[in-house]
């Protein structure tokens, strides 16, 4: 019966080529956009090159200062004291790493100024991210207790920077803010928009101009603690819960009287959100606005299709009436359109499949984003089938319903 139900929607889509377009067109172009959008959101908070941690991963990022009425907040990253302290004791971690947010410095080649991204780290900086390295290796202990001016750069600073010759730049020096740092590895660099590890050089954090002396709750780092799987995550938020609350007090007073600590371990995309929707209220909000944008954004083609949809149903109505008169019921008529719209449907995700691949391509290979890597890959393959699935159902369900309720009278008479 499926099979028919195929065949039947094959022959009614050869029969009027104008409706065929109209519909297909509507459908590949909203379920391109959300493909695209849908792999532009993997790319954001999917594990990817070079954060293949992150989905055991949990990112202490904000420290936040209260008063008791909560009228007063400072908000901001944490020093790498307060960090040391409370982050890299976790027993419960797998591995614990720190590093500063973003920095800026010049370099200068031939007199031309280049501004670079500067990031601070310690050793296990490079256990929790999975840096590909394309010459040399990364700093180690040693390098940090010995305070070495060594830095590791980027594949694409190494190309500003050094005339090559297709020969290695390891122990070659680079002079950053008229300091010289030899340089020890070079590593496949990462996107922009992966702020936790992207920079174009990166420093032990012993070097000049870090910072990391200074003590307190707010500085400039922030921390990144892996679990060794990812059910362990809830041990490790508990432990460090427990290691904020036994903070003393005198440590989190201030002259602002700012005296209420509020510290989280949170997994990354709750991390994302927290930064602008802290409290309970201002997250189902955010999640509200959310899910009524992607509601309207599929609805309102859906209800265009709707109208579509009924325009080439209504021309069967005699096909409906005669079915019924020989006692086909509605339910069975209801599948069949509701299949058939499915059905459709996926023609146009077939579509829509093919020009996401060409616009994710042109993405990535025009340069807007720095070592862009966008894909559809299994998970985003699977949301879109779900779409799909939900978009054929969205449009074509009220259709159906309308034309399986006819009477055979009215429908042989249309």
């Amino acid at each position: 019966m499926l099979l028919n139900y195929i065949k039947i929607a094959w022959k009614v889509l050869l029969r009027h080529p104008f409706y065929t377009f109209i519909t297909l067109f509507g459908i590949s172009l909203t379920l391109t956009v959300l493909m695209v959008l849908t792999s532009f959101l993997d790319h954001l908070f999917g594990t990817h090159y070079p954060e293949v941690n992150r989905d055991r991963s949990l990112y202490v990022a904000t420290v936040i200062q209260t008063d008791s009425a909560r009228t007063s907040m400072s908000s901001g990253p944490a020093t790498f004291d307060f960090l040391t302290k409370h982050v890299k004791s976790l027993k419960s971690a797998d591995k614990v790493a720190i590093m500063s947010n973003f920095n800026f410095s010049n370099t200068y080649v031939n007199g031309k100024r280049i501004k670079l991204n500067t990031k601070y780290t310690d050793a296990e900086f490079w256990e929790v991210m999975g840096f590909q390295f394309l010459e040399g290796k990364p700093y180690n202990d040693n390098n940090i207790k010995n305070s070495d001016h060594v830095a590791v750069i980027t594949d694409a600073l190494r190309d500003q920077y050094f005339d090559t010759g297709g020969k290695s730049v390891v122990g070659q020096n680079i002079e950053i803010e008229n300091i010289n740092y030899r340089v020890i590895g070079v590593v496949k660099g990462s996107p922009p928009t992966r702020i936790y590890s992207y920079s174009d050089i990166y420093f032990p954090y012993t070097a000049p101009k870090s910072n990391y002396q200074n003590k307190g709750l707010r500085g400039s780092f922030i921390a990144i603690a892996t679990a060794k799987d990812a059910t362990d995550m809830p041990a490790i938020q508990s432990e460090f819960d427990s290691n904020i609350s036994r903070i003393p007090y005198s440590e989190i007073h201030t002259d602002k009287n700012l005296t209420v600590l509020q510290v989280k371990a949170d997994k990354y995309f709750d991390h994302f959100v927290n930064t602008f929707a802290r409290s309970s209220t201002q997250r189902f909000m955010f999640y509200t606005v959310v899910s009524f944008v992607v509601l309207m954004f599929m609805g309102l083609p859906a209800i265009n299709l709707v109208n579509v949809n009924v325009s080439r149903i209504l021309e069967r109505a005699s096909e409906i009436g005669v079915r019924k008169a020989f006692g086909a019921p509605s339910a069975a008529l209801l599948w069949q359109f509701i299949i058939e719209n499915i059905f459709i449907t996926f023609i146009g995700g077939a579509f829509a499949l093919a020009l996401s691949y060409l616009i994710i391509y042109f993405i990535n290979s025009s340069g807007w984003i720095a070592y862009a890597d966008l894909t559809i890959n299994v998970p985003v393959f699977v949301i879109s089938l779900a779409v799909c699935l939900f978009f054929g159902l969205l449009s074509g369900v009220l259709p159906a319903f309308r034309m399986s309720r006819l009477k055979i009278v009215d429908a042989l008479k249309v």
